[in-house]
């Protein structure tokens, strides 16, 4: 008897320190995707500056990305696009599937047949296929309402991410859609995953063939800036190189033109990310929906009718890049290219702590919780403050209170998109702006029970965020987040799900998991495998930030001993990284102790072999750019409008008047030149990604002499 006791706690004890590190885990990574989201966040307000001057700085002709970040008005008519895509032939060496339209159920059959084969549609199909859902999608509207008499049931997706084998696995277990077997797929279908074009192609295919049956919400990553960033950009041009350019133009329509909810009933509302308490669904359903092509991008309006905007940027203060620069983008504090990293413990304290006081849900997608700007920490960026809040403007380091007018009806269309897009529930009642992803924001109990109560419904459905089990319920159940991407973080590290709603209205859940690997793996090498991986992005994050760390870590270490109190570890680490992490439970797998209890700082940044020394500290080019060189590597596939690999010298000039004119540095066009010829190592005429990256060093280079001189 005592020998089973001892064994049953023995295991209890086991099965909670995995647990632990499953939880650790999932945080883990969960932070480190919403802080990636608030990078893109950031970089999109940089490719706003590019939309709206590089014509100007160009001087000739349309900019050079607005095909990829604008709605630009072509030449071409909708016949005269038809007319183009009739002219594509399909060779007779094409052994994939073929369509004729209006489609059929062998249509789609042989899609999924091809798909499971690994064969790509034809361009001419696809082009065709997005010509007919564009079509059809401008009949619909905003606000989608379905009835479950019609079906004995309705089947609700979540997030898919690109992940072909989900989708396959959900129709092998729920079956195909068709006028019996309804489905409602909630937003995401793209980014991350390697299949979301595959995805799209059959997720259209059937709206098309069932229109009354198969419903599609617009999700965040339905934006072709977020496509950018993710992925999806990239794959299209890979798969479609001659006509990639063609599919995405024509995919920011259709993006567009998704109904942004999905009532069944009159009783559940069904959105990607959430509400706000300023969510309307009369408003909504009113909205034109196709005029907003990114959620990253605010309507123009800003100050210029209030006065406050200079008339041309010299009217910055003292010539620094906190003046008037600012007014252009609620992020430019945040990517200031001359960080502070000076900590005081009383401000990391404070900073340790990611909520908000605010009351205003109406948050931009720019509000970064983790900018190292100190007026930001423990604060909220005022952002795009709602009407009845003052707009506050920096003047260096104060700031200056003025009312704004009422936001025209475009920008406020825009907000409730946002907050339809990108908001998350908490537990706690209000409405505070969602500094942890950057945009949009949480939703409390007390408004889920307010808009429930207002349309006389009792349940919300949303998806947006990935769930251990697939799915999660909150708000006394009246909120379900369904999420239906298996192992998204790592291999095995999530299930998916999906949710079925009869006339009763009583969920029923299903999970599921892509498994190849993992079904011979135990639950520990399980959790193993996905604790590597987290602690390996952990790590990486780290060395990214490792100038800002060491500078804050030599602040506490007032005797230059190296070594730290694990609480001043903790609290420092949190305060320069923003992820709200576990930082003590962490702290046995990224630094060591010294013999005297307390953590030797500096071994945070050695590789994976124990002992190697760290180089002195500095802000280095590696780990510049190591942070940015995913931002980097987007801008430069802006640029390379072919895909090829390759741009031009003359591109490359136009970009970096950009970058100076941004960045308020005073670059003259012939330093510009001889840039673009130092780092053209083959003289070829062409600059590649890793010359590219070549003239970011020049500038570094620059920037050290500078603070070395100051």
């Amino acid at each position: 008897m005592k020998a089973a006791i001892l064994i049953q706690r023995w295991y209890r004890r086991y099965m909670a320190r995995l647990e632990m590190r499953r939880r650790y885990t999932w945080n883990i990574f969960q932070s480190i995707e919403y802080a990636g989201e608030q990078d893109q966040l950031q970089l999109s307000s940089f490719f706003s500056f590019m939309l709206d001057n590089f014509t100007h700085l160009n001087g000739n002709g349309p900019d050079l990305i607005s095909h990829l970040l604008d709605s630009v008005v072509e030449p071409w008519t909708e016949e005269g696009r038809q007319f183009k895509c009739d002219q594509i032939t399909v060779p007779d060496s094409y052994t994939g599937p073929r369509l004729s339209f209006p489609l059929s159920v062998a249509d789609t059959n042989s899609l999924l047949n091809a798909f499971k084969e690994q064969q790509t549609l034809h361009v001419k199909y696809v082009l065709q296929l997005l010509h007919e859902t564009k079509k059809f999608l401008k009949q619909m509207p905003n606000v989608i309402y379905v009835s479950t008499s019609y079906a004995k049931e309705i089947t609700i997706c979540g997030d898919l991410h690109g992940r072909l084998d989900d989708l396959l696995l959900i129709f092998y277990k729920n079956g195909l859609p068709s006028a019996e077997n309804p489905y409602i797929f909630n937003g995401d279908f793209v980014d991350r995953g390697k299949k979301s074009m595959e995805i799209i192609i059959i997720l259209f295919a059937f709206l098309l063939l069932y229109p009354d049956h198969m419903h599609l919400n617009r999700g965040n990553h339905e934006d072709h800036i977020m496509n950018l960033r993710y992925g999806f950009t990239k794959e299209v041009m890979q798969k479609y190189k001659t006509h990639g350019r063609d599919i995405l133009q024509l995919l920011q329509d259709v993006f567009s033109l998704l109904p942004i909810a999905t009532v069944i009933d009159n009783k559940v509302l069904i959105v990607h990310g959430g509400i706000s308490d300023k969510t309307d669904l009369d408003f909504l359903s009113s909205i034109e929906r196709d005029k907003v092509k990114s959620a990253l991008r605010l309507p123009k309006r800003s100050l210029e009718h209030v006065g406050l905007r200079a008339g041309s940027r010299s009217g910055r203060v003292g010539g620094g890049r906190q003046g008037w620069a600012q007014l252009d983008s609620p992020c430019s504090q945040s990517r200031s290219r001359k960080r502070t990293s000076r900590l005081s413990k009383q401000a990391s304290a404070s900073s340790s702590t990611s909520s908000s006081s605010s009351s205003s849900s109406l948050c931009s997608p720019c509000l970064s919780s983790r900018s190292n700007t100190p007026w930001i920490r423990g604060h909220v960026s005022p952002s795009l403050p709602s009407p009845s809040d003052g707009l506050q403007v920096p003047f260096l380091d104060s700031f200056v209170s003025i009312t704004p007018p009422e936001p025209p009806r475009e920008e406020l269309e825009w907000r409730q998109i946002v907050d339809i897009l990108w908001s998350d529930p908490k537990n706690q009642n209000g409405c505070t702006p969602n500094t942890f992803r950057g945009g949009g924001c949480y939703f409390g109990p007390d408004v889920t029970q307010n808009l429930l109560e207002k349309h006389g419904m009792t349940l919300l459905i949303r998806s947006h965020e990935c769930k251990q089990e697939g799915y999660e319920l909150c708000h006394d159940g009246q909120v379900i987040t369904i999420f239906s991407a298996s192992n998204y973080y790592e291999e095995g590290s999530n299930r998916g799900a999906y949710v079925k709603l009869g006339p009763e209205l009583v969920p029923r859940f299903f999970q599921y998991q892509v498994s190849r690997s993992t079904r011979k793996l135990t639950l520990q090498q399980r959790v193993s495998v996905a604790e590597g991986s987290a602690l390996k992005a952990l790590q990486e994050k780290l060395f990214a930030h490792r100038s800002e760390l060491m500078a804050a870590f030599q602040q506490y270490d007032t005797n230059n001993t190296g070594c730290l109190s694990i609480s001043d570890w903790a609290q420092v680490v949190e305060s320069v990284l923003r992820l709200d992490l576990p930082w003590r439970t962490l702290r046995p797998r990224l630094a060591r102790l010294a013999p005297d209890g307390s953590v030797e700082y500096k071994s945070c940044f050695e590789d994976v072999s124990p002992g190697q020394p760290v180089p002195q500290v500095a802000p280095n080019l590696a780990e510049t750019l190591y942070r940015y060189r995913t931002d980097l590597e987007i801008i430069f596939n802006i640029i390379d409008k072919d895909h090829s690999g390759l741009i031009s010298i003359e591109e490359f000039r136009q970009t970096w008047k950009l970058f100076s004119s941004h960045l308020g540095v005073a670059v003259n066009e012939g330093a510009i030149n001889d840039m673009a010829r130092s780092i053209d190592f083959n003289k070829d005429g062409s600059i590649d990604f890793n010359e590219f990256l070549e003239a970011f060093r020049v500038v570094h280079k620059l920037d050290v002499k500078e603070q070395q001189q100051g």
